[in-house]
């Protein structure tokens, strides 16, 4: 049951620094397969929920089922959410739309796609949007601040679809307490572990990188990596200026940009760094000097 937390965690940032970096973009074969992959990430999550409540209803909330919640929570983040993003940027109302609709339905964050898409995309690397973050802020304040400040501009940018998704939400929620309240507290443990990895991911794509509100937005106001572990395992998330400067491009056509800021690591070394404000601040202070 912890296997995904082991490797996630433990085994991956080690792994990612062992196989490297690549500057390579171009894709073994295009079309289908692509597709074929991104849409079962978005499905997968459905299923492996479902497997976590129907343990839960057997064993209860033991150590090992809450093993379980973290592994589920962890696979979801890193595995669904990036699936439902890319998809998410397809045509509304699409299949592949609704497979990231019933991803991020898994989570609790069904407001995802109309904030990123309406609000974030607009605004990446501004003050006024709420998951880029400025120097100095850490993690944790960041993700106290980023979830509501989400929420407010989702609703603000589609209110009947927000409110709409809300209720859905709560419906689930009210039907799992009625049906036994462990497998709610397994159901909001296993999202929010999912959410924290997701704004973990928005923290650093951005940090510390400001552009005014008349700039042009250009591959410098967004941090790339390289690192092959993260770009293989994450549908090429790690390579964000491509994908802000046309988003309608799909993963595995994404390119790199030189002028891109480089993280220090990977999305897997990069998230124990961000679970210490000081060393991560002082780091990527460094890290943008010398990629300047």
């Amino acid at each position: 049951m912890a296997s995904t937390a082991v490797l996630l965690l433990g085994v991956y940032p080690f792994l990612e620094i062992i196989l490297g970096r690549s500057s390579s973009t171009d894709p073994l074969q295009d079309g289908r397969a692509h597709s074929v992959l991104a849409h079962l990430h978005a499905l997968f999550p459905i299923f492996l929920v479902a497997a976590l409540l129907w343990r839960v209803s057997v064993d209860g909330l033991s150590s090992l089922t809450l093993l379980a919640v973290l592994s589920v929570g962890l696979s979801n983040g890193a595995s669904g959410i990036v699936a439902a993003h890319e998809l998410g940027h397809r045509r509304p109302r699409s299949f592949s739309w609704w497979c990231a609709r019933l991803s991020l339905f898994s989570v609790l964050y069904l407001h995802f796609t109309t904030e990123h898409n309406h609000t974030h995309h607009k605004h990446w690397a501004r003050p006024v949007d709420p998951t880029s973050s400025p120097w100095g802020r850490g993690i944790y304040f960041h993700v106290l601040q980023t979830v509501p400040r989400q929420l407010k501009g989702a609703y603000k940018a589609r209110p009947a679809d927000t409110r709409n998704a809300l209720l859905v939400e709560a419906v689930l929620l009210a039907g799992l307490l009625i049906a036994a309240w462990p497998l709610m507290v397994a159901f909001l443990g296993q999202a929010a572990v999912a959410i924290f990895l997701l704004e973990f991911v928005n923290y650093i794509q951005h940090h510390g990188l400001n552009r005014g509100i008349d700039e042009r937005a250009n591959a410098s106001h967004a941090w790339e990596s390289r690192h092959r572990l993260s770009r293989w395992t994450l549908l090429e998330l790690p390579l964000h200026p491509s994908h802000h400067l046309k988003s309608s491009t799909p993963y595995h056509r994404l390119t790199v940009h030189d002028e891109a800021p480089q993280l220090p690591a990977g999305y897997y070394g990069m998230f124990w760094l961000a679970l210490l404000p000081p060393i991560f601040g002082r780091m990527m202070q460094k890290q943008h000097e010398a990629s300047a």
